[in-house]
């Protein structure tokens, strides 16, 4: 076993996929799977099984898993010291993103990287905004973008940028464009994410505040998932216009703000309040916070005609 094995390894488990490893790590995907074989092998071990949608951790996987994650960070750690004595951002940074973004912030952060950080290593992982809170408590990832984020003393949160809650709706000949009263939600079938989700929390919120009732004809946790039924009439979604350009089907939907009370969702970066930042990631979080505010104006006219 070598650090460059577990590296690789570590960023198949967190994404997934070879594919969107190999591109992460700017390497051909033949040669991170024959990396990632020959650490198996060495170990004795199957770590990975492939499916359809990518690869999952066997029970030996998740146990190294966790083994490597500590590893990495404390190497990480020891070459960020040695780099900050001369301010120079080297070493590994773990970045969390929730999947309404991510699939827009990948390629623009990996690109930055190669510019403006060659000596650093990067890690992105994806999940909800809860999950993203964890992990920069517990030290699995560095720095996050997450939603909505309660105040607590262990983060260090500054917002980013707010997007309009829109009603997300198939684009068919008859539906209505333009705003839409919070009002008129009562009676549409609804396809919400698990109440746990910050979109969701913040419509039941506002929906109790001024006595609506919504009718959740589907519970469903994938963003993706949700506007794959939007788009076969299923039903309505509530969703930010970023997270409808990101899901690729913006042509097939209308994205219609929501009003009377509006309601906002507001992008964080959230890092630990425990941990001096160092040079690579103070450069970091500039990039990021740089990357995200340039995303919604650009998606928003898209998602939302007329």
């Amino acid at each position: 076993m070598n650090l460059k094995q577990l590296e690789y390894f570590v960023h198949v488990a967190e994404l997934g996929s070879f594919s969107k490893a190999a591109l992460v790590l700017d390497i051909a995907q033949p040669a991170l799977s024959r990396q990632v074989r020959a650490l198996e092998i060495d170990l004795r071990e199957t770590l990975l099984l492939r499916n359809g949608r990518g690869v999952v951790l066997t029970e030996a996987g998740r146990r190294l898993f966790e083994h490597g994650i500590s590893i990495l960070q404390a190497v990480s750690q020891a070459r960020e010291d040695m780099g900050a004595s001369r301010d120079a951002p080297v070493g590994q940074v773990s970045v969390g993103v929730p999947p309404t973004i991510g699939r827009q912030l990948t390629l623009p952060l990996v690109d930055a990287f190669k510019r403006k950080l060659p000596g650093a290593r990067l890690a992105i992982v994806e999940g909800l905004s809860t999950h993203i809170v964890e992990w920069i408590m517990t030290g699995r990832v560095d720095v996050g973008l997450l939603y909505n984020p309660e105040a607590q003393p262990a983060l260090e949160i500054t917002p980013v940028l707010d997007e309009p809650l829109c009603l997300v709706a198939h684009a068919g000949p008859d539906v209505a464009r333009g705003p839409v009263p919070m009002r008129e939600l009562a009676g549409l079938p609804l396809i919400l994410p698990e109440r746990a989700h910050v979109i969701r929390r913040l419509l039941e919120t506002q929906a109790a505040l001024i006595g609506l009732k919504l009718d959740v004809a589907w519970e469903v946790s994938s963003v993706a998932a949700i506007i794959d039924l939007v788009c076969a009439g299923y039903g309505h979604a509530v969703l930010t216009a970023s997270a409808v350009a990101a899901s690729g089907r913006a042509d097939e939907l209308v994205a219609r703000p929501l009003t009377d009370p509006p309601l906002t969702s507001v992008l964080c970066l959230a890092v630990s309040a425990h941990k001096r930042p160092g040079p690579l990631m103070r450069q970091t979080t500039r990039v990021l916070v740089e990357l995200a505010k340039s995303l919604p104006q650009g998606t928003a006219a898209q998602s939302q005609p007329g």
